[in-house]
């Protein structure tokens, strides 16, 4: 496989991604989630490695059952139990699990720009399942197709993201991706986790839940410790969905959350499965998005 093909099947981010390109993943995910028949053999014969630097569930476990369902072999590989505790490089262990046959890598890492630097040197197509506070193309994959199925058109959309944007991985390629579809996002957040660099409005919490898509960030609790939240309590009372706060959402909005999420903190409990919630069909979009993804990786 020549660099290019590579590149054009690898996912590194989605602000490098065409419209098009997007659009097909997202056509595919649905072909994937009306398809009666649960497991493939679609991609059998291939071995799929998902290889976790960073501590994940939900996401090892999406792209674990999509692989399944296509009909590949898996190989999960978590860092804290591996020699990369004993002080192997990220980048000998990828290079070991090339040089064993893999096909495809999913890869989920802390240290920014190392992603990039990996796929010009790996001779397989990489999926990124998170890198530091830069990228997580599949999450905001399926939170395009869960808005796309709910709204049917994603121009003119308007759409709040709400929370930690500095540490957010997830709002980026949110913001990158629905950019390209004529959405129009705004951002709301504390002082001091707004990302100047990005050139996005913020808004107030008021204003930011009139929006048509709600979406609230996960609160990184473990914060407290570096001062950026005084209390959780604090933070809900700012910067929460609670439940008197939803009472001023549009009744045809819907709020979403990329999980796990702190029950009462940046959402209350009593919002995760109202009817205009949308967390548990994102987790359930996941699946047929991130099939999309890995199948496009290998065929």
């Amino acid at each position: 496989m020549t660099l290019t093909q590579l590149k054009q099947r690898s996912l590194l981010g989605l602000k490098e991604l065409g419209r098009d390109e997007i659009e097909s993943i997202l056509d595919r995910a649905a072909y994937w989630e009306n398809h009666p028949v649960k497991i493939h053999k679609e991609l059998q014969g291939n071995i799929a490695a998902n290889m976790f630097f960073e501590n994940s569930t939900r996401t090892r476990f999406s792209f674990e059952v999509a692989e399944k369902r296509l009909g590949a072999e898996v190989i999960n590989f978590a860092a804290a139990a591996s020699s990369v505790e004993k002080g192997e490089s990220i980048y000998d262990t990828v290079r070991t699990l090339e040089s064993m046959g893999i096909d495809v890598g999913v890869i989920r890492l802390k240290p920014i720009g190392l992603l990039a630097e990996l796929a010009e040197s790996i001779k397989v197509p990489l999926v990124n399942a998170g890198d530091g506070n830069n990228e997580h193309p599949t999450q905001a994959l399926l939170d395009l197709y869960t808005m796309r199925k709910q709204f049917g058109n994603l121009a003119g959309l308007n759409v709040s993201i709400i929370g930690d944007i500095l540490h957010s991985r997830v709002a980026r390629s949110n913001l990158y991706a629905l950019r390209k579809f004529g959405a129009n996002v705004s951002f709301c957040a504390p002082q001091n986790m707004q990302a100047r660099e990005l050139d996005v409005p913020y808004v107030t919490m008021d204003e930011a839940i009139k929006a048509d898509v709600v979406m609230m960030l996960r609160v990184q609790l473990e914060r407290h410790d570096s001062g950026m939240i005084k209390s959780a309590e604090e933070y809900r009372e700012q910067y929460g969905l609670t439940v008197e706060r939803a009472k001023s959402i549009a009744d045809h909005a819907i709020i979403m959350h990329p999980a796990p999420v702190n029950r009462n903190v940046e959402i209350d409990g009593d919002l995760v499965e109202h009817p205009q919630s949308r967390i548990f069909p994102q987790m359930e979009n996941g699946v047929p998005i991130r099939m999309a993804v890995i199948e496009r990786a290998l065929t």
